[in-house]
């Protein structure tokens, strides 16, 4: 009988497995049990397990170890903590949120770590993993949301980077269950291209990432629903640019709804933008469009999700259970005239 012990269930952990199977012939210690419970990893009995399957993963090949410590990797962990500081300087990720990976090879990522904040990262954090998201070198544990990542490589072979965080901005759009409108700045259009949502499904989960696997060929911007955005390009950076240049869409949009009005790109000026992105070998859903199918929808009244517009206009006391364009000049006039006779009756009396 093999005893397996609490070391042996930390290395275990380390390989970022979700599953330890066992038989009959492998004993877990009371110290080996709480090191896999804590660590949320599922213990499943099953008497056709090898005792071969109870170890941590496999170790890393001569290959991998080779290509893990190559000029290569060393330049992309370096890239991934840049973005890691950048993120969190940007206020896009709170605590230990967020996470990055990249190709390194036909089957190899790197990715970051779990509970570690992503503007204090070091490329000794860093870990590689295969697309099933098995460890196979780095000592700190990968990120758990790793299999979200891995449904854009697995469905969409031109992502190089992937990047997910929880900007405020698109992150309020993800939370009220709403895409951003289209046709309003030229650059979500040509770099970034609609943006997608996804309802929420629990983080990291064979769910989550099946729904990110449905929309990554033709959206590089996903918003999570209740959660956050995940984007990918075709370098670190680029996935980088996809979160940035999404976030500051939404913000733009959500202080641009309380000014009357708004203007919005013609069905003809998309067309011309999306033959400019075309040409830069970008992926887009509309391309097939013309441009009446472009405009079909005034993006300033296009319903999104189950919310309407009011849904993302700054609360106005003033104005609330209304909307600006509902409200004439008269009543707000007689609202400002009730609300001052209401002040001067419950002053104090002379």
């Amino acid at each position: 009988m093999k005893l397996f012990a609490q070391k042996d269930a930390e290395a275990f952990v380390k390989s970022g497995s979700a599953e330890f199977r066992y038989n009959r012939e492998i004993r877990l210690t009371p110290g080996a049990k709480d090191v896999l419970t804590e660590a949320g990893v599922k213990l499943v009995f099953d008497s056709e397990a090898s005792n071969a399957i109870a170890t941590a993963a496999p170790a890393a090949t001569g290959s991998d170890e080779a290509l893990w410590n190559s000029a290569e990797a060393r330049s992309l962990k370096e890239q991934i903590c840049d973005i890691g500081h950048r993120i969190w300087l940007r206020e896009y990720c709170d605590g230990n949120g967020g996470n990055i990976s990249c190709r390194l090879g036909p089957d190899r990522f790197i990715c970051t770590p779990t509970g570690v904040s992503k503007g204090f990262m070091k490329p000794e954090m860093l870990s590689m993993v295969d697309i099933n998201g098995v460890q196979l070198a780095g000592s700190w544990k990968r990120t758990s949301e790793f299999m979200s990542h891995a449904a854009i490589y697995k469905s969409t072979p031109e992502a190089f980077s992937v990047c997910h965080a929880h900007p405020c901005y698109a992150g309020a759009f993800a939370i009220k269950g709403m895409t951003p409108p289209p046709r309003l700045i030229p650059e979500l259009e040509v770099f970034v291209g609609t943006v997608a949502y996804a309802p929420y499904k629990t983080p990291g989960s064979a769910e989550m990432a099946e729904e990110i696997f449905q929309r990554a060929p033709k959206h590089q911007s996903i918003l999570m629903g209740n959660h956050g955005v995940i984007t990918w390009g075709k370098s670190v950076e680029d996935a980088y640019f996809k979160m940035e240049i999404t976030d500051s869409y939404c913000r733009t949009i959500i202080h641009a709804q309380s000014i009357p009005g708004g203007t919005s790109i013609s069905g003809e000026g998309l067309g011309t933008l999306l033959t400019m992105k075309k040409g830069l070998g970008l992926p887009d859903d509309r391309y097939e469009l013309k441009p009446a199918e472009l405009c079909e929808v005034d993006p300033w009244t296009q319903m999104c999700g189950e919310h309407d517009r009011s849904a993302v206009t700054p609360w106005n006391p003033m104005t609330r259970g209304t909307t600006s364009d509902s409200m004439s000049q008269a009543d707000l006039e007689a609202l400002v005239q009730k609300l001052t006779d209401e002040i001067l009756a419950n002053l104090p009396k002379s």
